[in-house]
């Protein structure tokens, strides 16, 4: 049995060694990484099949001795009567051949007897030979069945092995494969764009102008891609105000929202102005139905002070305020004012990434009554802060959102941004702390034109010329795939 060991720097190299040099039909019986390298002990196809045979000329290879008794003769003896003679010579052969070479050859013998002592003899010698064919011939047949078993179990831990090493490699490769694609797909965008800035110039003034009043690389993009041709600087952003102007979704009309009526709860997370907006809503709701068509609902337990903030705000407007802790106080709460036409609730304000998110949303939903849930935007947060707010709250689905602190934004784009790419419904606008003058019904046009009016510092949002084609390269294009064009 010749076992031989292959070292290489990864599997497929290995395998490729062991079948160059010992077949396609070659036994791996290990398989292990040392040192940075990949070890692999074969065996070649014909030394696994001798395992299982013994060898032609051994011992165990020999049939086993046997007395015949068709070689009995008879011989005269010296008194006249015929003797039986035993010749030895077909039966010696072959016990001849499986004794030692040293052992000096014994000379022939002729066996006489008489009658009885013949038959004490074949008597005695019958029996011999049945014992002896029994445990010859058992271990030749028990080791092979031990030695199959053990190549099976190495064959197969090989195999799974091997299996192991193709899928992380594969694996490996795929990851490889993306990473190339993403590359190119990066270096491709770069040449287009540069070759659009020098062919295109005004395109390039309307990138400018987009990104400096706060909108996405990737809306900006979008829409700089599907820009018609043949325009100058001017007229092309007039198309792209149109179009933002189409794809801000808002309320033509408040009727829809206080004449409707039904329970609207505002969610958001903390120092987004929901107790503020909810008393201006509620401000809106009582001079339209009076205040006993109204009610008002606080879940904010956590901060000092926001239940009486809001128990104010319902003593001025002759509004009663309840106050509730977990989801069966909402439920009895709201059975008990389903007779009002309109029912308020600000909620505890939530971090988007804590877990109470998702406990506030179910228990909203939970609570025994269609609960519709708009939620609080902060103009001054940034694109990637407000789209995770979005994503945080969006459970089953928002009924609108109202765009808080205006006044305080130095650029609107943002916000503006999300709402457009994230289809939501905007409400309202809030642009200051009174109650209610200092909150309107969001127009959008007015708003599309104001973020390109509240510019950003100039410094801060200055692009390189040669900056731009990679800043372009990075948009991502997937979320753009429902803006309308028109």
């Amino acid at each position: 049995m010749n076992v031989k060991k292959f070292t290489a720097p990864t599997s497929r190299e290995a395998l490729r060694k062991v079948r160059e040099s010992l077949g396609p039909d070659a036994v791996i019986l290990s398989n292990r990484q040392s040192d940075g390298v990949v070890e692999i002990l074969a065996l070649a196809n014909d030394d696994a099949a001798s395992l299982a045979m013994p060898a032609p000329h051994s011992p165990m290879a020999e049939p086993a001795p046997s007395l015949d008794l068709g070689a009995v003769t008879a011989v005269p003896s010296t008194g006249g009567r015929v003797e039986p003679r035993f010749d030895e010579e077909p039966h010696r052969a072959p016990v001849m051949a499986a004794m030692p070479a040293s052992l000096p050859p014994q000379p022939q013998r002729r066996v006489v007897a008489s009658h009885s002592s013949l038959a004490t003899k074949v008597a005695a010698a019958a029996p011999a030979p049945t014992p002896a064919p029994a445990p010859v011939a058992a271990q030749p047949k028990a080791a092979p069945a031990i030695d199959a078993s053990q190549i099976a179990a190495m064959v197969s831990a090989a195999v799974a092995s091997a299996k192991e090493n193709a899928a992380a490699e594969m694996s490996g490769m795929m990851n490889e494969i993306r990473a190339m694609r993403g590359m190119m797909e990066t270096q491709l965008a770069e040449l287009s764009w540069g070759a659009t800035q020098a062919r295109e110039p005004q395109k390039t003034a309307v990138l400018r102008e987009m990104l400096a009043a706060g909108f996405s690389a990737s809306l900006a993009r979008y829409l700089i891609e599907k820009l018609p041709a043949g325009r100058d600087a001017a007229d092309s952003l007039r198309w792209i105000k149109t179009v933002l102007t189409r794809n801000l979704q808002t309320m033509a009309n408040e009727d829809a929202l206080i004449d409707q009526g039904g329970v609207f709860a505002l969610v958001g997370p903390t120092g987004v102005g929901k107790t503020t907006s909810t008393a201006k809503l509620a401000a809106r709701c009582v001079m339209r139905h009076g205040p006993d068509k109204l009610a008002l609902i606080t879940t904010d337990a956590y901060r000092i002070g926001a239940h009486e903030q809001l128990r104010i705000y319902g003593k001025i407007l002759g509004v009663m305020v309840h106050s509730v802790k977990d989801e069966a106080d909402l439920r009895i709460a709201l059975k008990e004012l389903k007779n009002k036409h309109t029912v308020l609730i600000d909620t505890v304000g939530v971090s988007q990434r804590d877990q109470m998110v998702t406990e506030q949303v179910s228990m909203l939903q939970g609570a025994g009554a269609h609960v519709k849930r708009v939620l609080c935007l902060n103009a001054t947060a940034t694109q990637e802060t407000l789209s995770e707010v979005v994503r945080a709250y969006q459970g089953s689905g928002l009924a609108g959102c109202i765009m808080t602190k205006l006044d305080e934004a130095a650029a609107i784009g943002n916000a503006l941004d999300v709402v457009i790419r994230h289809k939501l419904n905007l409400f309202y606008v809030s642009n200051g702390q009174r109650v209610p003058e200092d909150l309107h019904l969001a127009d959008p046009a007015y708003l599309i034109d104001r973020a390109f009016k509240l510019k950003r510092d100039i410094v801060n949002t200055q692009y390189l010329d040669a900056e731009l084609p990679l800043l372009m390269s990075g948009a991502n294009d997937n979320a753009m795939r429902e803006v309308h064009l028109g």
